[in-house]
């Protein structure tokens, strides 16, 4: 008990988010410009490998895919949501990430991701199969 506390202190003043129920999550339409398709570009320190590609999708309701991919494609649905002037993108896994946008670049979980015009045939499979569908 007492770790938790000392453990719940030190987020508060840290600034994290932390997230218990993703269900009780309100969605936030995503701020103009955010919509699309976000893409690493060439190795990240944050990915398994430097030939790994992490990609963000985010449609104009809020809802976001986080997907990643070296051997394997691992997509986790999630929503943005927003604490007081900050973005965070939270994962139904109730991962939260903040979210930096500046101009076609986002900074997210160590990562930086760039604006394309679409995502990679493995994302996409993964969109269709999460229901989500996005318009620029």
């Amino acid at each position: 008990m007492k770790k938790r506390v000392i453990i719940g202190a030190a987020m508060l003043l840290s600034g994290c988010v932390q997230v218990d129920n993703y269900d009780a999550v309100v969605k936030q339409p995503a701020p103009m410009g955010l919509a699309g398709y976000w893409q690493s570009t060439g190795p990240q320190s944050s990915l398994v490998s430097p030939e790994a590609i992490a990609s963000l999708i985010v449609t104009q309701q809020g809802d976001t895919l986080d997907c990643r991919q070296w051997q394997r494609v691992i997509a986790v649905p999630g929503k943005l949501m927003r604490d007081g002037d900050k973005l965070y993108n939270v994962t139904q896994k109730r991962d939260v990430y903040r979210l930096e946008r500046e101009g076609n670049t986002i900074e997210f979980d160590g990562l930086t991701l760039q604006r394309v015009n679409k995502p990679t045939v493995e994302c996409q499979d993964a969109l269709m199969k999460a229901g989500l569908h996005v318009t620029k």
